[in-house]
């Protein structure tokens, strides 16, 4: 009996795998049945990274160009900007204010990023905020390793339903929530559009020497993996590597390196002490890209109510010893 149920089970969560790539909220009615199964490294939720990454292999059929190189640059700016500005610093913690239609914007913007949807995204984060680095944290390398927290824990279906009771403030929004339930809709007509756009460019602008194959594969595929990988290291390296300014209860850590490629988001311990700022340089030296962005953005009344680095972060003497400090009454100003 037991043998002839087991291959039917495993077709059974194939199928219903196969079915959450195009519906996200497919059979996750009973989350506390979901969240008690084991964590583990599931193929079908690999699948979609394997794809990923074997796409970026296109280069060597249809080579590249400085258009394309350019374009894969310029790619993973803008969506590391969204990422960083809407999905993590607006809908995470709610750092500023805007309108409901650049409020839409900013998810469709995010959901090119191909890191599902801004209320998956946004539970997530909170939950790690909540728990960070303690064992149900899903993405802590203190207790899971390096590998778990930078990929791993996405390939478990335990971490793949959004629990909509910890993003209430966004699931009253029917346009967010179609967005994150059919998640996969704007990457894949995000891939189509840079395919047809490197067709129209390669036939009316041949000197750009691009091509519509080109245009996927490093608008698309590798613009997208290098971003993926980029974005993961705040969840791994971020509380592995780097210094701590404010002894907060997990490992977060501020780093130079990461806040670059980031576009501001290393200064990890900054952002777990003081969390609901939208600037997470608090130093003039602390580089914060997405910062200086979005207050060009505010300059503009797209967005407001920029919440400012509270005036503790800078009156807290109690750091952590052995790391490096400005000297007091050095001015945080940029």
């Amino acid at each position: 009996m037991t043998d002839t149920n087991q291959p039917a089970g495993c077709w059974s969560r194939c199928c219903r795998s196969i079915t959450q790539w195009f519906d996200a909220d497919y059979g996750n009615g009973d989350l506390a049945a979901i969240r008690a199964r084991p964590d583990r490294v599931e193929f079908m939720r690999v699948l979609p990274f394997i794809i990923l990454h074997l796409g970026c292999l296109g280069v060597f059929f249809c080579g590249w160009s400085w258009t394309a190189v350019v374009v894969a640059a310029v790619l993973y700016l803008v969506r590391m900007f969204a990422i960083t500005a809407f999905y993590h610093r607006y809908f995470s913690h709610r750092t500023f204010t805007t309108t409901r239609v650049a409020q839409f914007l900013f998810a469709l913007l995010g959901a090119c990023a191909v890191q599902r949807g801004p209320l998956w995204w946004s539970y997530q984060h909170r939950h790690h905020h909540q728990h960070s680095d303690e064992e149900v944290d899903v993405h802590s390398p203190i207790v899971r390793g390096f590998w778990w927290s930078h990929i791993g824990w996405i390939t478990s279906a335990r971490n793949f339903p959004t629990d909509y009771s910890l993003v209430r403030d966004l699931a009253k929004y029917p346009e967010l929530v179609f967005l994150n339930r059919f998640d996969t809709v704007v990457p894949l007509a995000f891939a189509a559009a840079l395919f047809l756009l490197g067709h129209f460019l390669g036939h009316w602008f041949p000197a750009l020497g691009i091509t519509s194959w080109q245009m996927l594969v490093w608008g698309f595929f590798i613009s997208t993996t290098v971003l993926f990988h980029a974005t993961s290291s705040i969840n791994s390296l971020a509380h592995l590597l780097g210094n701590r300014r404010y002894p907060t209860e997990d490992n977060s850590r501020n780093s130079l390196l990461l806040a670059l490629i980031t576009l501001g988001e290393g200064w990890h311990n900054n952002h777990h002490r003081h969390m609901n700022t939208v600037r997470q340089g608090f130093y003039w030296w602390e580089i914060d890209l997405s910062y200086y962005a979005l207050k060009v953005l505010s300059w503009t009344g797209l967005i407001w109510n920029l919440k400012p680095v509270p005036r503790a972060a800078y009156e807290n003497t109690h750091r952590v010893p052995g790391t490096r400090h400005p000297a007091p009454g050095h001015s945080p100003r940029a």
